[in-house]
């Protein structure tokens, strides 16, 4: 397994990099620590400029390191968990042991994805198989790379195996399912479905982390304030550009509390001059004739629908603000489409949420108010509830569930000379 990103074309080839995978994951231990000092090098190596271009790459970076990784290893394993090893439990003592091989579905959309997946198994101690989208590899690769160099024993490269086949493969998809003792799988619900129906070890532990959508919401008293409104309006273009709005964490629909004294034009022409600044300083290189097609359409569909919509865009699919009244989220367009949508009532809104939505960002002056609305968003399915600008931080838990600890069995040892 010298190359870590494989062409697989046959079931045998998997299961034999399952068994090899297995015996080092049996044969070699790893503790977390050990996992923390190379993604540290690896954070580092990913700060080169032939890799600024990838989206996502700056948030990888952050999320490699110490600092990010720590507290969440902390948390979910326990306070003396980096070193491994056993942990007092009254008179009897817990270790985290890896479940063995983790297989990884990434979704095809996310350039990062395979390698935040991997990253969650790695630091359990897991070993890794990793099915590569096409249309991912020559990106991963590049990132991969940045690892081998700075891997130097093999440490984590040995307990990786990449591979990447048509998706069609079912034969290919049921053999990796065999061949793993647990598995992350991410995507659009029909490739979660297809993937999550796959004769899977009756022991695997399966996380699912499905299609899901995100939203915005700014009472009157914070984007009325024309002092900050520049700043609020950067932090939502960052949110917007970053994974070029295909993320889960993405919001597609901003909601606004309307105020007396507030005028919603005068915001979005704060929030057009902060999108055509981030459009300047992180241009889209390439946009697909279809997603082209899609942005077209929504902004024509919106200015016929209702006379009172406005809609604001440059001449190029490049970004587009619909401006518009109503509590119910519009179909996502991505591609940089932010509907904005004025509400009396910001509960209103959260009140026509439901499991589809994941992460909410806020922006609210009142803490008390602010209380009330993120136990709405709660209670209306809601598993992240953040301050604008820092929608995309990855962190756990992540869809209302743990990153690593699902990943890792707890063994209990009560010594036998009690």
């Amino acid at each position: 397994m010298n190359d870590l990103i494989q062409v697989v074309d046959s079931p045998e080839k998997m299961a034999c990099a399952g068994r090899q995978l297995r015996e080092i994951v049996r044969q070699k231990e790893i503790a977390p620590n050990s996992v923390l000092e190379v993604f540290e090098r690896w954070a580092a190596a990913l700060d080169d400029r032939e890799l600024h271009e990838v989206p996502g790459v700056t948030f990888l970076r952050l999320w490699l390191r110490r600092g990010t990784l720590e507290p969440i290893l902390l948390r979910e394993l326990g306070p003396n968990s980096l070193n491994g090893g056993w942990q007092a439990d009254g008179r009897a003592r817990l270790q985290a042991f890896p479940l063995g091989v983790v297989g990884h579905w990434p979704a095809g959309n996310i350039e990062i994805q395979p390698i935040l997946s991997l990253s969650c198994a790695l630091l359990g101690g897991n070993c890794c198989i990793v099915r590569v989208p096409s249309g991912l590899v020559g990106v991963t690769q590049r990132v991969i790379e940045k690892l081998r160099k700075v891997d130097r024993d093999g440490l984590l490269s040995e307990r990786i195996f990449m591979a990447t086949f048509d998706h069609s493969r079912i034969d290919l998809h049921e053999a990796m399912a065999q061949a793993v003792d647990g598995a992350m799988i991410w995507g659009g619900a029909e490739a979660v479905s297809q993937v999550r129906g796959l004769q899977f070890p009756h022991w695997a532990r399966v996380l699912v982390f499905g299609p899901r959508l995100s939203a915005a919401a700014m009472d009157a008293e914070t984007w009325g304030d024309g002092k900050e409104r520049s700043s609020w309006c950067r932090r939502i273009a960052r949110d917007v550009w970053q994974f070029d709005q295909q993320a889960c964490s993405s919001p597609q629909t901003l909601f606004l509390e309307r105020g007396a004294g507030c005028d919603p034009d005068e915001f979005v022409k704060d929030l057009r001059q902060a999108f055509q600044e981030e459009n300047r300083q992180h241009p889209r290189l390439q946009v697909e004739p279809a997603l082209t097609s899609a942005i077209c359409l929504a902004r024509a569909s919106w200015l016929l629908d209702n006379v009172d919509n406005r809609a604001l865009f440059p001449a190029s699919p490049d970004w587009t603000v619909l401006l518009g009244t109503g509590t119910e989220m519009p179909n996502p367009t991505q591609g940089r489409t932010l509907s904005v949508l004025v509400v009396d009532d910001l509960l209103r809104a959260i009140s026509t949420f439901d499991g589809t939505l994941q992460t909410l960002g806020l922006g609210v002056k009142d803490a008390r108010k602010e209380e009330v609305l993120a136990r709405a968003a709660g209670r209306s399915g809601v598993d992240r509830i953040i301050k604008l600008g820092r929608m995309h931080v990855f962190s756990s838990p992540w869809d209302g569930t743990e990153l690593i600890r699902p990943m890792v069995r707890f063994v209990r040892h009560v010594p036998s000379q009690d």
